[in-house]
């Protein structure tokens, strides 16, 4: 079963110098009926304007993924990372125990836009920990690219969590497909562009639930950039 979530069902927060698209359940934004997806439990599509941020705040377990579309996001945390994330690399921080940390858009004239990811972990209270790896556009490019696991496979970024995150771009007639544990849940979302999801039209900011399915196939793209979640059924 495949069921569509558009863009302009989300919520919405914009505090000035934050414009915030959710699409579970997030802070003033509550929805019984979106509270997360299998142990996916956030997609928050941030833009942060010049010269703003978020100050020091503290995370505990939780898998936390960053995913920068445009500009730069500059990070620096309790553990004595201070990076910057930029388009093309995917920044992973698992809270543990507990983190502090602090995300800054310092650029003068450029807005940063990127993906905040949370995914439950299955375990808790271990040490909090960092990586970030850059994927390049060929290796998205018309496939779907392991950019988070479990288990560091494929030279993916490890996460302390059951699931696995796949980034694809698509345009024409590339396509790809995934094969699905109908047990388990997937969770596709565009980042941009259009794209066939198992022949159904997502748009950017879009999403599909797919529950029960054996496979999802991403094709007519038009400047598609898409993730896919591969999650626990529960």
């Amino acid at each position: 079963m495949l069921t569509l979530r558009k863009s302009n069902e989300r919520g919405l927060a914009d505090h000035g110098w934050l414009k915030s698209f959710h699409s579970f359940s997030f802070a003033d934004y509550y929805d019984p009926q979106h509270m997360g997806w299998g142990n996916l439990r956030v997609i928050n599509e941030d833009r942060i304007a010049p010269g703003t941020g978020f100050g020091t705040h503290g995370h505990r377990d939780m898998e936390i993924i960053s995913y920068v579309l445009q500009g730069n996001l500059a990070h620096k945390d309790s553990m004595g990372n201070v990076k910057g994330i930029p388009p093309g690399d995917v920044q992973r921080m698992s809270a543990g125990r507990g983190v502090m940390h602090s995300e800054f858009n310092h650029a003068p004239n450029e807005t940063t836009h990127f993906l905040q990811i949370w995914i439950e972990p299955n375990v808790r209270g271990i040490a909090p920990s960092y990586e970030q790896k850059t994927f390049d556009e060929g290796e998205k490019r018309g496939k779907l690219r392991l950019v988070a696991s479990p288990d560091g496979a494929e030279g993916s970024v490890l996460i302390h969590a059951d699931a696995r995150v796949y980034a694809g771009l698509f345009d024409g007639a590339e396509t790809s497909t995934l094969q699905l544990d109908p047990t388990r849940k997937g969770y596709v979302h565009v980042v941009r562009g259009e794209v066939e999801v198992n022949g159904k039209k997502l748009v950017g900011g879009d999403a599909a639930q797919l529950e029960k399915e054996s496979q999802v196939t991403l094709s007519a793209g038009r400047d598609a950039e898409v993730l896919v979640f591969d999650l626990v059924g529960q």
